[in-house]
């Protein structure tokens, strides 16, 4: 995993930077179902604004909430998957605070999750010897 988002190499090269992978998801105020479209430029202008590229957009649409949020029921469900230096997602989370139409997001990064669901041969490995030691005892 790196921990810094940039690079200085030596000689005058350029600065290079290291964008992560990050998934979005931000649920929006049920009203704006009409005007849902320039919503969603506001936010996409967000991301690209601080340097974000957008990779994949999902709108799930109007749905009903767990529990009410600033006295609402509904909220619109829009996920987005964006490539982003680390940086900048301090930038992100302190503009969508402020923006109305946005009742709450989340920022998660795809690539931490990606590390923890990978399996782990070794202890796989193990498991089956163990069976087939139980199996042979068996017999």
């Amino acid at each position: 995993m790196r921990r810094s988002s940039k690079i200085r190499l030596g000689g005058g090269a350029k600065e290079r930077i290291y964008m992560r992978h990050y998934e979005v998801a931000i649920v929006l105020h049920p009203d704006l179902e009409i005007d849902l479209e320039n919503v969603l430029k506001k936010v996409e202008k967000i991301f690209t604004d601080l340097g974000a590229k957008i990779n994949k957009k999902d709108n799930w649409g109007k749905k009903k909430l767990a529990y009410k949020i600033n006295k609402q029921d509904w909220g619109i469900y829009v996920f987005y998957e964006i490539e982003i230096d680390p940086a900048k997602t301090r930038d992100i989370n302190n503009r969508l605070r402020i923006t109305e139409e946005v009742i709450r997001y989340l920022i998660v990064s795809i690539e931490d999750i990606r590390y923890l669901k990978k399996p782990n041969k070794q202890a796989a490995s193990k498991e089956i010897s163990s069976k087939d030691k139980n199996i042979k005892e068996e017999v």
